[in-house]
């Protein structure tokens, strides 16, 4: 393909001497003219004078040549298109607490295999991205359609240190609205102080994403989950809880102390009810499936490179059917 600019510069820098070419031949045609005693006009069909708008069809297929020209070089532009689409971010608790057995084999991978079912029933125009969080957020896997790259960031996943929902709710929401808005940022320094200071958005910007957090909901870190979440619904981000194991719990040794890790149910009911949601509990899989029906999609326009090689080529064969129809209307002839 790299020939294919110099002999389109090659070929353009031709039409001036095709436009040379075509002023001697008049000058002569009028110079023959005047020597059989013309007045210079030519006769068109019926024996009508032409005049000056003989001139025409070779004028267009001038153009429609340099058209053409323009087509080989196979031009791109950048073009809207619209495309309806949703959003889910997959956030994961990888607290140590997810090593627990009380959903077997752990709660960790009772969370994985939920949501390798969950993205391959979703249709191509869903995006979903990965989102890890225990004592910090991590983005895993950017919002995709491909459904290979999904899972292989499920799969991962492996249990960390502490649980701070807050962390996970922040990180999905800055990979939603990731190139668009600036980022939002916790603050730790102390253990009841919350700093959330992002640039404001419109309510309901990001109506046509959600976020599932697969979690068991123990929160033992600053700051309040709750707080954050209300930033999600002011973005008109619907937050989709799934719990992960159950309210009796189960024991677990961590970092050589032994402890008993329950379900926090009603954290994550909060956290839904806040948002717009609805709370699941990770047992009942038939639940799973009614997430994609709230998703609020939206016809978005997206800038993407196209190529119009065709449109170029069609406006030249349509500038050449005309100037031909014009010469054989006006002159009998082609030019």
């Amino acid at each position: 393909m790299t020939f294919i600019w110099p002999l389109m510069l090659l070929l353009l820098l031709l039409m001036p001497l095709l436009v040379v070419m075509y002023v001697q031949m008049q000058q002569r045609r009028r110079r023959l003219a005047a020597t059989f005693g013309n007045s210079g006009t030519v006769q068109g069909a019926g024996g009508r004078k032409t005049g000056a708008r003989r001139h025409i069809p070779s004028v267009l297929f001038l153009v429609a040549l340099m058209v053409l020209i323009v087509a080989l070089a196979r031009p791109q532009t950048v073009v809207g298109l619209p495309r309806v689409e949703g959003t889910i971010i997959l956030a994961f608790d990888v607290s140590g607490s997810m090593a627990a057995d009380d959903l077997k084999p752990t709660r960790m991978e009772a969370a994985k295999t939920a949501a390798r079912e969950f993205v391959e029933r979703q249709p191509s125009s869903v995006q979903i991205g990965v989102v890890s969080f225990s004592n910090a957020g991590f983005t895993t896997q950017p919002p995709t359609d491909d459904q290979a790259a999904i899972l292989a960031a499920i799969n991962r996943l492996t249990v960390q240190s502490g649980t701070s929902l807050a962390q996970g709710i922040v990180a999905s929401l800055n990979i939603i609205a990731a190139g668009t808005d600036p980022p939002l940022t916790l603050s730790n320094r102390n253990q009841s102080e919350t700093a959330t200071t992002p640039t404001p958005v419109p309510d309901g910007e990001y109506k046509s994403a959600v976020i599932v957090l697969l979690t068991d909901g123990e929160n033992n870190m600053s700051p309040d989950p709750l707080e954050v979440a209300q930033t999600a619904e002011d973005r008109g981000v619907r937050i989709h809880t799934v719990g992960l194991g159950s309210t009796e719990g189960a024991t677990l040794n961590l970092d050589g102390f032994t402890i008993r890790s329950r379900l926090d149910e009603e954290t994550l009911q909060q956290i839904s009810e806040l948002t717009g949601g609805t709370y699941y509990n990770a047992e009942n899989e038939e639940e799973l499936r009614t997430i994609y029906d709230s998703i609020n999609p939206q016809l978005v326009i997206k800038p993407q490179k196209t190529e119009v090689t065709s449109l170029f080529a069609g406006a030249g064969l349509l500038i050449l059917m005309l100037g031909g129809t014009l010469s054989l209307l006006w002159l009998s002839r082609l030019p």
